[in-house]
């Protein structure tokens, strides 16, 4: 039997937007024994993990853990709020944007999308002033929900969710506000609570720093009003149920157990760094990136600095370049992934992810592996990237230190 070498010396450097490394704490938290998820160690463990969660979420509300990927959250945002036929308003801002508006089709809504034209919508966040004018068009309020996604993973883009809830109540508009935070939360500053939102929708493999597999719905009052009336089917995705057993932290059906325990210890490892500290290193290593890729010569795939993703950053490659080719030179001679282009952006693109459990010398091996690579495909590149990022993350250190004398 032939035999792959998938593991060659050192450690694998995962620079894709997620799923993100997962830092050996969690990975240890993982491994403990699996429990009774009917005894009296879950329900503690259940009432510590959603408690903790709210915080992360920046709300009072409840929050609602599903053993299921993103793509799970998503459909149970649609099917406990809204009914067969109804009209949707969603904005397309890249790849994720579009693959809930085909789930929303195939539940049998009828999702309208609006969106810059051509690439140029992938470029940009979403367009307050556009649903602001379509809601106002919509004087029998026919549109149950307006959808949009909050850091768009295909693109690097993060959209501000605050003026949609803005553009929403200039309408005078009573739709639900639907947020997808999927590789937002944690990384980004969200407040689902503040900005008037009424279902986000996120998953753990991401800000989270946890392996696939726990999804996420933090529900405001309004929306659990709409799910009382709500006509599409739905049962797994249910929140009645789910919501009252939590009281006592448990769940109506079998939990993942051992990733909840990895959630736990997420929990403590962010929230014990504290939130604004997260969004600041998020924040530094994605300039330190952008600097390089400015350096380097290269596009970002983001054209509106107001929007730049603290998650990931999207590099074009030149005409006549396949994204591609130059991501598998990467991957073969230096052990790197890094994200590819989807949908309109394939082959035109990679996306460096710098997210989670990072810090200033993983982004700058990773910048190293990047240029290395890019030289190695034959890319023309103006000069070296990594003087700038260097740049930049020592000042960001020196201001550190002297904030700290201070």
């Amino acid at each position: 039997m032939l035999k792959l070498d998938f593991h060659p010396a050192g450690r694998h450097f995962l620079q894709i937007p997620g799923p993100s490394p997962v830092p050996d704490r969690i990975l240890r938290a993982m491994s403990y024994p699996t429990i009774d998820h009917r005894g009296p160690e879950f329900g503690a463990l259940g009432l510590q993990v959603l408690d903790g969660i709210k915080k992360i979420f920046k709300t009072q509300q409840p929050v609602v853990i599903y053993p299921a990927s993103g793509t799970g959250a998503w459909e149970a945002a649609l099917s406990n709020t809204l009914s067969p036929g109804d009209h949707v308003l969603m904005f397309e801002t890249g790849h994720f944007a579009t693959l809930w508006k085909k789930m929303a089709e195939s539940l049998g809504l009828k999702p309208e999308f609006l969106g810059l034209p051509g690439i140029e919508g992938w470029r940009r966040g979403v367009q307050p002033q556009m649903i602001e004018a379509r809601l106002r068009e919509d004087t029998q309020h026919a549109i149950k929900a307006v959808c949009v996604v909050h850091n768009e993973t295909s693109t690097g883009v993060t959209s501000d969710i605050a003026a949609v809830r803005r553009a929403i109540d200039a309408a005078g508009h009573p739709a639900l506000l639907l947020v997808d935070t999927i590789s937002g939360l944690a990384c980004a500053d969200y407040r689902h609570d503040e900005w008037g939102v009424d279902v986000t929708v996120s998953g753990s493999q991401k800000g989270l720093m946890l392996p696939p597999g726990i999804s996420f719905n933090a529900v405001s009052p309004k929306a659990i009003a709409a799910s009382k009336t709500a006509k599409l089917p739905r049962s797994f995705w249910d929140w009645t149920e789910i919501i009252e057993m939590n009281k006592s932290g448990y769940w109506p059906y079998t939990p993942n157990t051992n990733l909840l325990y990895g959630l736990s210890e997420a929990l403590d490892m962010i929230l014990g760094e504290g939130l604004d500290n997260v969004f600041a290193r998020h924040e530094r290593l994605a300039e330190a990136c952008r600097r390089a890729v400015r350096a380097w010569g290269l596009e970002i795939q983001c054209a509106d600095p107001a929007v730049y993703s603290p998650v990931l950053t999207g590099v074009m490659m030149p005409e006549g370049i396949d994204a591609d080719a130059v991501r598998k030179t990467i991957y073969e001679r230096f052990d790197m992934s890094l994200g590819t282009g989807l949908g309109k952006m394939k082959g035109r693109m990679f996306r460096i992810g710098h997210l989670g459990d990072c810090n200033d010398l993983t982004l700058l091996a990773t910048l190293a592996g990047c240029e290395m690579g890019l030289q190695l495909a034959g890319v023309p590149v103006a000069a070296s990237g990594l003087p700038a990022a260097m740049e930049w993350l020592t000042a960001q250190a020196q201001g550190a230190g002297l904030k700290a004398a201070a």
